[in-house]
């Protein structure tokens, strides 16, 4: 069961996942900075009202429009690098192996042609 789980760990895909795992929090992390430090504040300025701007009280309900916005706006920056970076290379590469641009098989050195036709010969005489 040990050794098992060991080949589980030790397998590529699941190192492979880890590292995507880090590296999107830590880019997740960034976008979310960005938002915050800029998108916030122009929000702010637009709607008004600092950086709690774009929100307005309903019967003493609070409706934060501008986190909203900034949520949606962090989501699409978040994708639109995970598509540009990630998604289309690894299409144009998929694209390219299912194009057949692959290495073609090298030619038959003469003397391993020469064996292979003493070989066959061997095989029908006997």
């Amino acid at each position: 069961m040990i050794k098992g789980f060991k080949d589980f760990l030790l397998r590529g895909n699941v190192v492979d996942l880890a590292v995507a795992v880090v590296i999107g929090t830590a880019f997740t992390m960034l976008v979310s900075a960005f938002t915050a430090s800029f998108i916030d504040q122009l929000l702010g300025i637009i709607g008004g009202g600092g950086p709690s701007g774009m929100s307005f009280t309903v019967d003493g309900q609070r409706f934060a429009v501008g986190a909203f916005i900034t949520a949606v706006i962090t989501f699409v920056i978040t994708a639109a690098v995970v598509y540009l970076f990630i998604v289309a290379p690894m299409k144009h590469l998929q694209e390219r192996r299912a194009a057949g641009v692959e290495p073609e098989p090298e030619a038959v050195p003469q003397d391993i042609a020469l064996l292979r036709e003493i070989r066959d010969a061997l095989q029908r005489q006997s």
